[in-house]
């Protein structure tokens, strides 16, 4: 879950796990939030920065408030979490792979290879 040793703030750990739940459809559109009081409980966190880590993703359209209710996940949640890992982080990880594999002189077919076993291992696994 949360890595107190990361790079990575508190924070933004937050809003990455959050962004986790939304897409493993724990939390589904119009679906209310966890408050910043639950989080600071439940990572043991201070509650400003539990909320810190929510507006994160009020600033990103993936979360809207509701005076005095809390905070819901918006419609195009999972979608617009989606797009951005896939064009952002999944991008840049697959650059960075590929940049290794040409330093290794792993060709294209035997990096693909890799994948895919890897693919059939992580379904072997969740079974």
């Amino acid at each position: 879950m949360l890595n107190p040793d990361s790079v990575k703030p508190i924070y933004v750990q937050i809003a990455e796990w959050l962004e986790t739940e939304i897409l493993q459809e724990r939390f589904k559109a119009d679906d209310k939030m966890y408050s910043q009081y639950q989080l600071a409980d439940q990572f043991n966190i201070n509650p400003a920065t539990a909320a810190k880590g929510l507006t994160i993703l009020a600033d990103a359209g993936i979360l809207y408030k509701k005076r005095g209710l809390g905070m819901f996940v918006t419609e195009q949640a999972a979608d617009q979490i989606r797009h951005r890992r896939i064009n952002e982080t999944l991008t840049a990880l697959v650059s960075e792979i590929v940049e290794e594999a040409a330093h290794l002189n792993v060709g294209e077919q035997e990096l693909i290879h890799m994948i895919q076993q890897e693919g059939k291992r992580r379904k072997g696994a969740v079974r």
